[in-house]
């Protein structure tokens, strides 16, 4: 079976205007902050890292009727099912019906702002040269890993330019599949212009095995 995003609409048309909500009101309920403060408190158990719960956010069937943070919740049961952390049985009564599963660790209260303070960052030491330098002319790789990937289905196999060198990081790709981090080089690269508005320059961060040289 083919992997299947469900995020990735960059340039698809067919979902209407995009409305911009008022800054610092991420909330219109309050079970809105629970479902981010559950996943974030899984999250902390490492019983999974960001990106393989980016890649379970995605793949879910019904991604497109769900608002944003219904797919939070729905993401959420769905890797708690998979790593045998809950049933099906108990998410729907709400009730524990077996003993608790092993996890690694337990996010306190008294440590969660601390915790977020300090995030996750992916910046890694290099231990290789970058391929390519700023002002450098890339392609964007155009084939499909049948895996999560950051890379937008609308860059493939554009044209592009590197403008900025943002340092080694985490490579997504592979540590939404469990391999490791796998550190590779980031740039941001600015697509050539063929095909956008007048006036309209669009750059995206691209990690190193996604570019080739032009």
């Amino acid at each position: 079976m083919s992997y299947i995003s469900h995020a990735d609409l960059g340039r698809q048309a067919g979902y209407g205007r995009i409305v911009p909500e008022p800054e610092g009101e991420p909330f219109h309920a309050a079970w809105e902050a629970r479902a981010m403060a559950l996943t974030l408190a899984m999250g902390a158990t490492g019983s999974w890292n960001i990106d393989m719960s980016r890649a379970a956010r995605e793949t879910l069937p019904d991604y497109a009727e769900l608002d944003y943070w219904r797919i939070w919740l729905a993401a959420l049961e769905k890797m708690l099912i998979e790593r045998g952390l809950a049933d099906a049985g108990e998410i729907a009564s709400g009730q524990m019906q077996r003993p608790l599963a092993p996890i690694k660790r337990v996010l306190h209260a008294e440590d969660v702002d601390a915790v977020l303070a300090r995030g996750a960052p992916t910046l890694r030491p290099a231990k290789a040269p970058a391929r390519f330098a700023t002002g450098d002319r890339v392609r964007v790789r155009t084939d499909r890993p049948n895996h999560h990937t950051r890379l937008p289905g609308y860059a493939r196999g554009r044209l592009a330019t590197v403008e900025r060198i943002h340092g080694v990081h985490v490579f997504a790709d592979a540590h939404a599949l469990g391999l490791g981090e796998q550190p590779q080089w980031l740039y941001c690269v600015v697509l050539d212009t063929a095909g956008e508005g007048p006036g309209v320059q669009v750059s995206f961060d691209a990690w190193e095995p996604y570019l080739e040289p032009a």
